[in-house]
């Protein structure tokens, strides 16, 4: 509801303030925590934050306040804060009123003058706090045992009774492992695979559900199924999970907090009271599979009345870790349903499922036949010649002790009972093939499977679209592989290994900003950076682990996660939160490197993973990335009012930059090492090269891949590196045509080839390193949007408060649009060429702005030549460069006689 009523009262008492009657402006978009009303969230001062739609060119915010209160009426006794009208255009800021209560709901709104004192009132939000602390959890911490090579998953329950109509109730449950949670029989919640995964005996994730529709007043019953998750990993692989130090039987505390209608509260909690037994999921791991006997199902364990006589008493466990805190990150959840586009049957009782496209998630089968039939669905990316599932390229890591526990494969034991259904609930595989095979005669058909597209569910943002199909499909591919590496934390690879491998995600951080709303993923994976970094300051390969990483695979390279994704992300949102709370760890990080390598030069790393044919030296590559960090850590000290650390770092970074380039540039030729492409274009890219020689290093980069035929030549780095590397610096044709190609080695080499996902190597006849679902090489994503829509945040005004436009009209592409969903509203960059001119549309949201830089011989906006104006500034123009600062509309222009870029 709108909340006039308040705001009503400061209007009249404001001077020369009027209620607009201009109906186009409206704020949208209300955010707290970046999240849209949520609930169960543990911040002190929670960031609260909104957007303006406005169709009105030049559309402005010149004011703001906010108000909070107990009341969504927001009635004198129910206020708890109200800022003062602040001038300002600043659409995020962070709650300053008293300290929030814990379990207790908030109701916020903005009011928001424009550039003519208009203002405008927003619809009211909410947010909810939850514990607010690990001390004010009443339950206790409960498992069925102590035996962590128990394979079949528990079942919990509780019956009580609620003596009044219940107006409120709130589930908060901590676990330890993975849980469904069920109330009178029904699941509560959507999510997958909660909580996320985390270094459990460090931090343990709890969620806060409202349960008030599911209870009634009377006998109630609660449910819990417990899952492994990575906590109590009973598969064995290289990266040894399976003796991790947290490793535990799964275990839980769950309190449900009752409000009345008389007014009196209680709360419902763990103990060893709940009853415990075994269920029918007989074995689950989230690496390998679920196995599931339909046999031994108990209806109705989570309803009131059940006959529980024969289940056990619960065990009191102690907590995982000491830090028990709210999940606030976006969560998984299953986003698409995919039904096979062939069915093979291969042999009596057995039938191989095509789902046409490669997929993170899992499969549903409905099937009838004989008690006690047993059938495997087995999961895999290729076929054999012979047409069945082909592991072979994803299951070089495991080490089963035994064949209990296969790979990527489900198994499901029937009762009998008519057509029955199986969904794993606490694993996850990635495939485009299935095969069902069956130790008896069961009847299949190209319906009885079907499969489950999971990921962590961040919104998408951003949208490209090209005249080259190409383009679409590589940009389309990407995206697929980005959503599934995404699972509360990014992955690799979503069947191989599904680790947080660092140095893929730092590649992939971009191309995920731009097309999706993933903040809250990030955030809370630098929690678990903060979580495995030693205190010397290293940080492993993967994250979390459960301690391999951290003396090989890591480095500068890899690592730099740890200032490079939190300076994106800042990029994109304009949001410091996420550097004040990682600026202590980038430090250490970077004070640990400055110890070991005093020179500025660093060989620690992997260097340029997976390159087609060249490979750069590692200490430049390295030397590179460390740099980059010693940049970010000096660009953050002065963001966050720390002086000295400014200039410390800068002079740090000058060293690095000095030692790098005294080594490995000829300054005469302008040649870096040998010459290969990743040597040329990562100093071009991170910044290294000096200014008098930029121009030469990228000649030498273009002429390189022109002896090329116009193909890359790098690895995992220097594909970060190449496309930007020379689109910046004057060859965005060249840049294009290594993006275009259909030919080995490329992205659309893969895509040619039948690819529905990135792979993990140029070479699709490759017999190591060949996962088919890989997003290490997704850096062409984000360069799709910031050079041929040319859309990039200025890092002076960041979260695209003033948007840095500057498109490629290159050759061989007749038209690009590019759409990106930022802080302030939609940014549009959209282009046709037309004859000797190009057709530029674009929209710059309500109470942002855009520097504009167009290469032509005339350029008219709407028609004319442009003259300074309310909306647009010409700044810069000489005889094919224009530079015009524009303000929020949507505007036309034409580039006449263009000349490519």
């Amino acid at each position: 509801m709108k909340i006039y009523l308040f705001f009503l009262l400061i209007i009249l008492m404001q001077p020369g303030c009027r209620q607009s009657e201009k109906q186009s402006l409206k704020i949208v978009n209300l955010r707290c925590e970046h999240l849209s009303n949520p609930i169960g969230l543990d911040t002190e001062h929670p960031r609260l934050s909104w957007a303006l739609s406005d169709s009105t060119n030049g559309s402005a915010q010149s004011a703001y306040q906010i108000i909070v209160a107990y009341d969504r009426h927001f009635t004198t006794t129910s206020m708890v804060w109200e800022s003062k009208k602040t001038s300002s255009s600043d659409n995020m800021i962070r709650y300053g009123g008293p300290a929030l209560l814990p379990q207790t709901k908030y109701y916020w709104g903005v009011q928001v003058w424009d550039r003519h004192d208009n203002n405008v009132v927003s619809e009211t939000a909410s947010f909810e706090t939850g514990m607010m602390g690990s001390s004010r959890w009443k339950g206790n911490w409960i498992s069925d045992t102590r035996d962590i090579d128990l394979r079949p998953a528990p079942y919990f329950r509780k019956e009580f009774e609620a003596p009044a109509n219940i107006v409120s109730a709130r589930a908060y449950i901590a676990v330890a492992g993975l849980y469904e949670l069920s109330v009178n029989g029904e699941r509560i919640g959507d999510h997958m695979l909660d909580p996320l995964f985390t270094r459990y005996d460090r931090r343990t994730l709890y969620i806060t559900y409202d349960v008030t529709d599911q209870l009634r007043k009377g006998t109630n019953a609660i449910g819990v199924l417990l899952g492994n998750g990575w906590y109590n990993h009973q598969s064995t692989a290289v990266w040894f999970f399976d003796q991790a130090p947290w490793r535990d039987r799964p275990k839980f505390c769950l309190d449900i907090r009752l409000d009345y209608e008389d007014g009196t509260s209680e709360t419902i909690s763990t103990d060893e009271s709940w009853k415990t037994a075994l269920s029918p999921v007989v074995s689950n791991s989230i690496y390998t599979g679920e196995q599931y006997d339909a046999r031994l199902e108990q209806p109705g364990w989570d309803t009131p009345g059940f006959d529980d006589q024969n289940w056990q008493n619960s065990l009191l466990a102690g907590a995982p870790s000491q830090h028990i805190v709210a999940q606030s990150a976006r969560p998984i959840r299953i986003v698409d349903e995919i039904q096979p586009v062939s069915i093979t049957k291969t042999s009596k009782g057995t039938y191989v499922y095509d789902l046409g496209k490669n997929i993170a998630g899992i499969t549903g089968l409905k099937v009838s036949g004989a008690r006690g039939t047993t059938i495997r669905l087995i999961h895999g990316e290729l076929l054999n010649e012979d047409g069945h599932v082909d592991q072979s390229n994803i299951d070089v890591h495991y080490r089963p002790t035994d064949d209990s526990d296969p790979f990527q494969t489900d198994i499901y034991i029937l009762s009998g009972q008519g057509e029955e259904s199986f969904r794993p609930r606490f694993s996850y595989k990635g495939f485009q093939f299935v095969e069902v095979q069956s130790d008896q005669p069961v009847a299949l058909h190209q319906h009885s499977l079907t499969g489950y597209v999971m990921h962590s569910d961040v919104p998408p943002v951003g949208h490209i679209h090209a005249s080259n199909e190409t383009i679409n499909r590589i940009w389309a591919a990407g995206n697929s592989s980005y959503l599934a590496n995404l699972f509360g934390y990014p992955t690799d690879c979503p069947q191989r290994e599904k680790n947080g491998w660092t140095g893929d995600a730092a590649i992939a951080v971009e191309t995920g900003l731009y097309s999706y709303d993933a903040i809250t993923v990030y955030e809370k994976w630098l929690a678990d950076h903060r979580d495995e970094q030693q205190p010397n300051g290293v940080l492993p390969a993967i994250i979390p682990t459960a301690g391999w990483g951290y003396h090989w695979a890591n480095g500068p390279d890899w690592t730099s996660t740890i200032a490079i994704i939190p300076w994106q992300v800042y990029q994109f949102y304009g949001d410091t939160k996420i550097l004040e709370d990682n600026y202590e760890n980038i430090k250490r990080y970077v004070d640990h490197i400055d110890n070991e390598y005093p020179s500025g030069l660093t060989d620690w790393g992997l260097g340029d993973w997976v390159p087609v044919k060249s490979k750069a030296p590692k200490e430049l590559t390295s030397s590179a990335y460390y740099y980059a960090d010693a940049t970010i850590l000096s660009q953050t000290a002065g963001i966050l009012g720390k002086p000295e650390d400014e200039q410390k770092y800068a002079a740090l970074a000058e060293k690095i930059k000095n030692a790098v380039n005294d080594k490995y540039l000829n300054r005469g030729t302008g040649i870096y090492g040998s010459g290969m492409q990743t040597e040329l274009s990562v100093p071009l890219y991170w910044g290294l090269v000096p200014e008098e020689l930029v121009n030469m290093v990228a000649a030498n980069l273009a002429a390189k891949v022109a002896t090329d035929s116009f193909h890359i030549d790098v690895g995992l780095l220097g594909s970060k590196a190449i496309l930007n590397a020379l689109s910046d610096n004057g060859y965005a044709d060249v840049a294009y045509q290594i993006a275009a190609q259909e030919t080995f080695p490329s992205w659309g080499w893969w895509i040619v080839n039948g690819a529905s996902t990135f792979y993990e190597n140029w070479d699709i006849g490759a017999m190591s390193d060949l996962s088919l679902n890989h997003i290490m090489f997704g850096e062409i994503n984000a360069w799709l949007y910031k050079a041929l829509g040319g859309i990039k945040p200025d890092p002076e005004k960041p979260g695209f408060k003033n948007i840095l436009l500057k498109p490629h009209f290159v050759d061989g592409l007749d038209s690009f649009s590019a759409e990106h969903e930022g802080p302030f509203g939609k940014i549009v960059s959209s282009w046709k060429k037309s004859g000797s001119s190009v057709i530029y549309h674009i929209t710059i949201p309500p109470n942002s702005s855009a520097t504009l830089w167009l290469h032509g011989e005339q350029v008219l906006l709407d028609n004319k030549k442009i003259t300074d104006s309310d909306h647009a500034q010409l700044v810069y123009q000489d005889e094919t460069n224009f530079k015009i600062q524009m303000a929020s509309g949507s505007f036309i222009f034409e580039i006449i006689n263009n000349e490519a870029q």
